[in-house]
């Protein structure tokens, strides 16, 4: 039934939005040089790389590094997810499209490929998962989802061990009332753009 719906609502997603989808490419190729999407190789269900799709938000050829180094804070020394004020790194539709989490409308096209559902757990970068502690890969027991239940709790306000924890809650209690819980509780946040940056 999971399955069924992710693809049905994927499909619906993509046909609906196309003309948001096509204004969405043509600013991204109007203010910036490169891609309009942004690719990467991802860590999965079973712990498994994919590649994942988001619309680029930052100049081509950025250092990571400073990424990196925030990512250590967040999941080595316990702080909140909170992104980089004043990134110079990010464009500026790329910002835009970062509060209201536009650039991850692509992963519909994860899902439809198979490699995502619409609720699950966050996938990670090979160097965010590098970092984790074993106990903190259970959140890889299942498919990742483009929301789940620490963005419908303070997204970037969730310290990465409640992030996994209530991760590991949602796996242990998944439903698809739940699944719908969550897409509902997420609508308002992506619309009023709370706590994203």
């Amino acid at each position: 039934v999971k399955r069924i719906f992710d693809i049905t609502v994927a499909s619906f997603l993509i046909i609906f939005f196309l003309p948001v989808w096509l204004l969405i490419i043509l600013l991204i190729k109007l203010t910036s040089k490169g891609s309009v999407f942004y690719k990467t190789k991802v860590i999965g269900k079973d712990e498994k790389e994919f590649i994942w799709y988001k619309f680029r938000t930052m100049y081509t050829n950025c250092d990571d590094s400073i990424h990196r180094e925030l990512v250590k804070g967040i999941i080595k020394d316990g702080k909140s997810g909170e992104k980089l004020n004043n990134d110079k790194r990010i464009t500026s539709i790329g910002r835009i499209l970062r509060k209201f989490s536009i650039d991850e409308f692509p992963q519909v096209l994860n899902v439809i490929k198979g490699d995502m559902s619409l609720v699950g757990p966050h996938p990670k970068l090979q160097y965010e998962f590098a970092m984790m502690e074993e106990w903190q890969k259970r959140r890889f027991m299942v498919t990742p989802g483009i929301t789940g239940i620490w963005q419908t709790q303070g997204r970037n306000e969730v310290n990465f061990n409640d992030e996994i924890v209530l991760d590991i809650y949602y796996i242990e209690n998944r439903s698809f009332a739940l699944d719908l819980e969550i897409i509902i509780q997420t609508i308002p946040i992506v619309i009023l753009g709370r706590t994203g940056k």
